[in-house]
């Protein structure tokens, strides 16, 4: 309701989503048809895609845009909050903090790694610093709060995307199948998928491909992992201003009101669903409603991701970037998988 009720007061935004929206349903509805006939493959998969393949084969038309852009961020965030009904804040805190070796072990890594190989690769200094901490921490999200930080150019933005899209995909394509071989838990993958995916929407698609239990556990480790958004932008913000020179422009700190903002509102809205649940007001019943709503919900926004894959961006990056971000992802999953080894023994 909180998604429709800003639309509804708003016709003409209304009909500016409606073509884009329609479009990605349209796919969610494919997806969720092939997830039935193959249960193993799940819907976000093949939503996710077959919105890749059509827009290699035909870029979707400006008018789509506005509509696929709403479903890939804020449809995904409403699924996100919508899975709050089916855990409670007690098995939140305890997924949390049961994951923080791994997660703190695998993004500790990832930022070492990406100075020490983007600097031997000539990755520019700020890009090294978007495509670590968009691989460490959640993507797009961790990126867009970076960059202002650090004073990051708008072509290392973009590049930075790019990449990380590129192993966004690869990684609900691979993760499930890589799960399998090595006979993960539901809960071993969740927590696998929640600290080596770099996006939300590919944590949980790829999660979904799983099973619900690994969604649950993997949405729980990806959402703690999104807060060290905030202590990662201040240090480098406070590197960034100590690098500055009498010749250079000041770069602003981020400012207390600031860093909260950094904070998503879908994690706050989870927790206030978890909350909610956690009061028992949430019928047992309605476990398995919530849990379609939640799914469809996120096939939608695969869908609408999918179809808005610009691949000619892609061409752009170049070689260093994208073989950064292949170093980062591999290096990632390894650590993620030998951290929870050692901690947990999978």
């Amino acid at each position: 309701m909180a998604l429709t009720l800003p639309l509804l007061r708003r016709p003409g935004r209304t009909a500016v989503l409606l073509p884009g929206l329609v479009a990605a349903v349209i796919l969610a509805a494919v997806g969720t048809a092939i997830g039935h006939a193959a249960p193993v493959v799940g819907s976000a998969v093949p939503a996710v895609v077959l919105g890749s393949l059509l827009a290699t084969v035909r870029r979707p038309s400006a008018g789509l845009t506005p509509g696929l852009r709403f479903a890939g961020e804020r449809v995904l965030q409403a699924s996100v909050v919508v899975l709050g009904l089916r855990l409670s804040l007690r098995q939140v805190v305890t997924v949390g903090l049961g994951s923080l070796p791994v997660m703190l072990g695998t993004l500790a890594v990832c930022l070492v790694v990406a100075r020490l190989v983007g600097r031997r690769l000539g990755v520019d200094r700020d890009l090294q610093a978007l495509i670590g901490c968009g691989t460490g921490i959640c993507g797009a999200s961790a990126i867009a709060a970076v960059a202002p930080a650090i004073g990051a150019a708008g072509a290392d933005v973009a590049y930075a995307v790019s990449t990380i899209f590129v192993f966004n995909i690869a990684a609900v394509l691979v993760f499930p199948l890589l799960g399998h071989a090595l006979g993960l838990s539901q809960h071993a993958f969740g927590l696998f998928a929640g600290t080596a995916v770099n996006d939300t929407s590919s944590v949980v698609a790829a999660a979904s491909a799983y099973g619900p239990a690994a969604v649950d556990h993997a949405v729980v480790v990806k959402l703690v992992r999104t807060l060290m958004i905030i202590p990662i932008t201040l240090a480098l913000a406070a590197l960034t201003g100590r690098r500055t020179t009498p010749h250079t422009t000041p770069r602003r700190a981020p400012t207390r009101g600031r860093t909260l903002r950094l904070v998503p509102w879908f994690l706050v809205g989870f927790l206030l669903m978890a909350a909610v649940n956690s009061t028992g007001a949430v019928p047992t019943a309605a476990g398995a409603p919530i849990a379609a709503v939640s799914t469809f919900l996120i096939t939608v926004a695969l869908a609408g991701i999918g179809l808005s894959t610009d691949v000619a961006a892609l061409r752009r990056t170049g070689h260093r970037p994208l073989l950064l971000g292949a170093i980062l992802w591999v290096t990632v999953t390894v650590v993620s998988l030998a951290v929870q080894a050692a901690t947990t023994g999978l």
